[in-house]
């Protein structure tokens, strides 16, 4: 492990966790790649008077959000909390979506500047906002891109919420926006009430390297917004790159972030040299994320050894200045003719590995709900809980039992409940994602 963090930006540092040992012509190499990041708060509280961070709020405004009542109203009320909780310096800005986005505050294709005066002319501004019209939400997206293109600073960010399908724009557009989007802002997504596209809202936030989260009841809108903010004003370094970098004759399988969600990141790489490639993590605060790398080495002989591939956290430099060394960490393997060494499966590796299958599970099983499948629903949910029980994933477990009538978690015995409400639903296909830690010995 080695770090290379100047002392007055936040410290990163990168642990791998393998079992290096490989059976004669054992191939597959598999590691976790934890990734730290401390002392951002210190540094975020330096760089606020600088306005190290940009934020749009997209609201939903279609017709719908009028039905019932308490979600629009619920709306304008979050996102004055959202925008009291920005610091003093961020610049920002509101925009409502409907099949057009429109600014909301400060207008005229310009971004303010968080301070006493501009937040309460936002809040004022808010008032204003009502119900009508449909869903197009790339729209809302490429206006937000335009408003944080004029930024400079570091964190650019959006937040978006919606309660209804994007029925108004080809999907084929909306993808050409996340498309055109990634990799300069992040956005977290939220879909209030039940009448929402769970894939559409977790696509989303998963191009755009955010969070996706379902807020049922428009009472607790406010609540959520206050927290995603805080995240986002706790986050001091943008455009984290983990780089992967591999031998001759070396083959990255797949790369996929495991904690705090599961989200496959192999067909998000892009080319840094011969035989590297720069996978996106986003924005960083303090915080701790783990990644699952597995490579493909050539067949080799017992005693010998070698670099399976270089994990580098790499920020961008500067125009013309290269990329900063935040950290690095070597994935290797050695040829054993030890049964057991070469046998052993790293705790990390085996909890995250069931993480995954749980969350796959969990999609696969409601899938085959939806489609009436009840022996295929049982199976996959089954043996969701059984896995949610055996990682000690409690909060999981929680919401399966929502879904289905736990008979006996270990065994992974379940039945399908009769009646199951939306909401439930919805929440376990939207949080299937979330992880927990490995449990430490």
């Amino acid at each position: 492990m080695a770090n290379f963090a100047k002392p007055s930006a936040p410290r990163f540092s990168v642990e791998v966790y393998q079992n290096e040992f490989l059976p004669e012509g054992g191939r597959d190499v598999h590691a976790i790649v934890t990734v730290t990041s401390t002392g951002g708060a210190a540094a975020t509280r330096a760089a606020a008077a600088r306005g190290s961070a940009a934020v749009v709020i997209m609201v939903d405004c279609s017709g719908s959000m009028e039905y019932p009542p308490d979600k629009m109203r619920g709306a304008r009320e979050a996102t004055a909390a959202a925008i009291d909780t920005l610091r003093d310096g961020t610049a920002f800005a509101v925009i409502a979506g409907t099949h057009v986005a429109k600014e909301v505050y400060p207008g005229q294709g310009r971004l303010a500047v968080a301070d006493p005066a501009t937040r309460a002319q936002a809040k004022e501004a808010l008032r204003g906002l009502g119900a009508g019209g449909g869903t197009a939400i790339g729209t809302w997206l490429r206006l937000a891109d335009g408003l944080l293109r004029q930024s400079s600073a570091a964190i650019r960010h959006g937040i978006l919420l919606t309660d209804g399908r994007n029925e108004h724009e080809d999907p084929a557009v909306l993808r050409a926006t996340l498309e055109a989007c990634s990799g300069r802002f992040t956005c977290d997504a939220r879909g209030v009430g039940t009448d929402w596209e769970v894939k559409e809202v977790t696509g989303i936030a998963s191009a755009l390297l955010g969070s996706a989260d379902i807020v049922a009841d428009p009472a607790h809108l406010t609540e959520d917004f206050t927290l995603m903010m805080e995240n986002v004003m706790g986050k001091e370094v943008a455009d984290v790159a983990l780089r992967l970098w591999t031998p001759v004759g070396v083959e990255i399988q797949y790369v996929k972030q495991v904690a705090p969600t599961v989200q496959d990141l192999s067909d998000r790489r892009t080319g840094a040299g011969p035989r590297a490639g720069d996978y996106p993590t986003g924005s960083w605060g303090d915080e701790s994320r783990e990644y699952h790398v597995c490579v493909r080495v050539p067949a080799a002989s017992v005693g010998q050894e070698m670099l399976a591939a270089r994990a580098t956290l790499l920020l961008p430099g500067a125009p013309g200045e290269p990329p900063a060394t935040l950290a690095q960490g070597l994935v290797r393997a050695v040829w054993t003719d030890d049964l057991a060494a070469s046998t052993a499966i790293n705790p990390q590796v085996a909890h995250y590995t069931g993480q995954a299958e749980l969350a796959k599970a969990i999609q696969q099983g409601l899938e085959a709900r939806k489609l009436g499948d009840v022996d295929g629903a049982t199976a996959k949910l089954g043996r969701a809980v059984q896995l949610a029980s055996a990682s000690g994933n409690a909060d999981t477990a929680k919401l399966l039992a929502k879904v289905v009538d736990v008979v006996d978690a270990a065994a992974g015995t379940v039945r399908l409940k009769a009646k199951v409400a939306d909401a439930d639903e919805m929440t376990l296909e939207t949080r299937s994602i979330q992880t927990v830690r490995v449990k430490k010995s």
